[in-house]
């Protein structure tokens, strides 16, 4: 008999955590700071010194820390951002927000990260920025990207929600870049009660700005600069990350051990696995394998008790929302290949070696038949 393994096991990381967390609550209720606060100034100083970097600003979420991001760098109707087509939408909503255009450019077969190669190709007179994504947890190539950034006196704007913890050549990523945003949505390495999210920078007149953007264009209340969002981090959410963060570290140690595992099981199955590249750190958000054959074995792992999702199954460029964009089937077909092969296994610091055996036992069940 086996018993059922979930995709994320949420409730036993609060259990956990439960005195920490049921403390930091009542103290937040207990002094009704519950827009920004004190305990949301305290988690942005910690969280800033985990990055290694001089400012970050807690935010309701990483959607709108991005959006922040594209104002702060000047970028707004006519300008075109590249980007990548195998992400979650909120990458390309933050560059529509402004009213820019993102420009997709394909991603490398291997880490699913944009490809440093096709950049340049997509470069134009109107191209303000390059917004990337450390996808699955895994740091994209970085200097690469820096140095056609440079060449092109373009700005980078990390899109770190996926990989808070990870490490690019040793240092935190959300510092290689002019800025860069995380979220910490419940099912993230470090996520809050609910939704949230921070921006990240070296430079004070970006934190200065992105202080008040988020609080309506406002440095002194009632007085409004600019136009602005309500994007305040809630008082609840700060008191949470803060209990969180102190334990990230022994999270993502356990993240990369259930990788290692998964890794050292699967290496005799056809499945294409992940690998860290030779300058990245994982964070592990995911472990996502392939295989042409991904929606049998998803409904096989289904059939036994096995969680898993798809990350993602249509790439950017097919989306609805972005038909206006003209593009069409093939226009980029590694990322359109992997949307169709992908298939994420539970990952996450409480997961049992024993649990590993199983999802890894139903697997080559699945390619022994």
């Amino acid at each position: 008999m086996t018993t059922k393994i979930p995709y994320l096991d949420l409730p036993a990381q609060i259990r956990s955590l439960r005195p920490e967390i049921d403390a930091a609550l009542a103290r937040v209720l207990d002094n009704c700071s519950f827009c920004l606060g004190p305990d949301v100034a305290q988690f942005e100083k910690d969280f800033a010194r985990f990055c290694g970097a001089q400012h970050a600003l807690g935010f309701n979420s990483g959607t709108s820390a991005l959006h922040v991001a594209m104002r702060l760098l000047g970028v707004g109707s006519g300008d075109e951002v590249i980007t990548t087509p195998y992400t979650f939408i909120a990458t390309s909503w933050a560059i529509s927000y402004v009213g820019a255009k993102p420009v997709y450019v394909d991603v490398d077969d291997a880490t699913f990260n944009l490809d440093p190669k096709l950049i340049e190709n997509a470069i134009t007179p109107r191209t303000k920025a390059v917004l990337p994504v450390h996808l699955y947890g895994h740091p994209f190539d970085a200097d690469e990207i820096l140095k056609i950034c440079r060449r092109h006196k373009l700005l980078l704007v990390e899109d770190a929600a996926q990989a808070v913890g990870a490490k690019y050549k040793g240092k935190m990523v959300g510092t290689l870049g002019d800025i860069s945003g995380f979220s910490f949505y419940p099912g993230k390495n470090l996520g809050a009660c609910g939704e949230g999210g921070a921006l990240v920078t070296n430079n004070a007149a970006f934190a200065a700005r992105a202080k008040s953007l988020r609080e309506h264009g406002s440095t002194q209340r009632y007085h409004h600069d600019e136009v602005g969002y309500n994007y305040r981090m809630e008082g609840f959410q700060g008191a949470v990350l803060g209990v969180k963060l102190k334990h990230l570290q022994k999270w993502t140690d356990a993240r990369r051990r259930v990788a290692k595992r998964y890794t050292e099981l699967l290496a005799d199955t056809p499945l294409q696995l992940p690998r860290e590249a030779g300058y990245a750190e994982s964070a592990w958000h995911l472990y996502t394998v392939r295989h042409p054959r991904r929606d049998e074995l998803k409904q096989h792992l289904d059939d036994h008790g096995v969680g898993n999702a798809v990350h993602y199954p249509i790439p950017l460029h097919l989306q609805k929302a972005y038909a206006t964009l003209g593009h069409k089937p093939g226009d980029f077909p590694v990322a359109e290949k992997a949307a169709r092969e992908v298939l994420s296994l539970p990952i996450f610091p409480e997961l049992t070696d024993a649990q590993i055996l199983q999802v890894a036992a139903v697997i080559k069940k699945f390619f022994s038949k």
